[in-house]
């Protein structure tokens, strides 16, 4: 056959078959997007939710990375067990008791990540039409997974302090939920935490009426005000149904894709079985260093100089706001964190003033996103975390421009 007839053959070849549903539902990051339009060094962004890559403990990480290598090669280069390295679930252990959560390390299951935490809390619970509360608004990347495993995701009244647990007890009545899916310190992406007066409120519902709580804890350990709220996981109402998720991404490094999930017995047992088909095991080597780190040197003096740090960047972007903003704009003044919510006057797209701002040489997150039903266009998510305070002030300047 000539290759002009072989191309006439391959024209006729019927197409493969298509992608599935779910992947043409679920639509790309628009942070992940919007991160991309601002790669430009010359634009401060607010947008990013990053730690600050100046404040990592480089030193004291590629320490560990040699210390293991150097004494056990063989080991850490290998395959390991699906559940984790055993002197890092030993140390996250101590870190929750220390924090008032008595645990014990096989109630762990190491992950890549807190993100992919929750994926396979999702596919180990999540049938396609599921329901699934969330908060309004709520982590992005959370409406992202519970929709790629075909569950609808249906957002709970919220205000200032988080969820309304009146609101949620009528919903979950209503829509009868599989699971309540929580960031409750310093939420991604408004910056709020969930009173104690409230989680013990939402402990309740979901005791009476029998849902799962996925609790995501992130940001937890970056409080730089205020007092720490007892986890939902701790209380009692709520220990045999909450799933507690937890990440080294932002207390050590997101480039060692380590996080962990702590859940009953049979829910960790599903996810251990999800994780082998997904992973095997995340990376024997990252994990080992981690906890070589985290038996050598001091994480809570390593975290206590980044929470001084982000108090401080915090504080210049509250101060320079009231005159970068227009007039009537409203913001919080989250106690930690990475992250304070912002929102314009009515009538105001910030959608639409995205592009007028990069064109400034500046960028932030638009809130709508982040809504499981209608968005507020007011809205914005504003991160006050990889920039010095004097770049701050400058991002804020070119941020005025726009809303001139």
């Amino acid at each position: 056959m000539t290759s002009r007839a072989a191309g006439r053959a391959a024209d006729r070849a019927p197409q493969p078959p298509a992608l599935a549903r779910r992947t043409a539902s679920v639509g790309s990051s628009p942070v992940r997007d919007i991160l991309a339009l601002t790669a430009r060094p010359e634009v401060i962004s607010f947008a990013g939710g990053l730690p600050a890559p100046e404040l990592f403990d480089a030193e004291g990480l590629r320490a560990a990375y040699d210390r293991v290598l150097t004494e056990a090669p063989q080991r850490v280069l290998q395959y390991s067990t699906t559940e984790g390295d055993p002197s890092l679930r030993a140390a996250v252990v101590a870190r929750l008791a220390a924090r008032g959560l008595p645990t014990d390390p096989d109630d762990l299951l190491v992950t890549a990540g807190s993100q992919q935490a929750l994926t396979l809390v999702a596919t180990a619970l999540l049938e396609p039409g599921d329901t699934v509360l969330v908060e309004n608004p709520t982590y992005l990347a959370a409406l992202q997974c519970f929709g790629m495993a075909g569950a609808r995701a249906v957002p709970v009244p919220s205000d200032e302090d988080g969820i309304d647990p009146a609101a949620l007890e009528e919903l979950v009545i209503r829509e009868r939920p599989k699971l309540l899916y929580l960031v409750p310190n310093f939420q991604n992406p408004t910056g709020r935490t969930l009173p104690a007066g409230r989680r013990q409120a939402v402990a309740g519902v979901t005791r009476r009426h029998g849902l799962w709580i996925v609790e995501d804890d992130p940001y937890g350990e970056l409080r730089f005000a205020g007092d720490p709220v007892p986890w939902i996981a701790s209380l009692g109402a709520a220990a045999d149904r909450t799933v507690l998720l937890g990440s080294f991404s932002k207390i050590m490094a997101p480039g060692l894709r380590l996080g962990w999930l702590r859940a009953p017995a049979a829910l960790r047992r599903a996810c251990v079985i999800a994780k082998q088909a997904l992973d095997l095991h995340s990376s024997t080597v990252d994990q080992a260093a981690a906890a070589r780190y985290l038996a050598d040197a001091d994480l809570d003096a390593h975290l206590a100089r980044v929470r001084t740090a982000y108090r401080t960047r915090r504080d210049a972007l509250l101060d320079g706001l009231p005159s970068a903003l227009p007039e009537g704009s409203t913001w919080n003044r989250p106690d930690g964190g990475m992250f304070l919510w912002v929102r314009l006057p009515d009538g105001r797209d910030a959608t639409a003033l995205l592009r007028e701002a990069v064109a400034h040489d500046v960028a932030f997150v638009p809130g709508a996103p982040f809504y499981a039903g209608p968005p507020d266009r007011a809205t914005l998510r504003m991160s006050f975390t990889t920039h010095t305070p004097e770049e701050i002030a400058e991002g804020l300047l070119r941020l005025a421009k726009t809303f001139r």
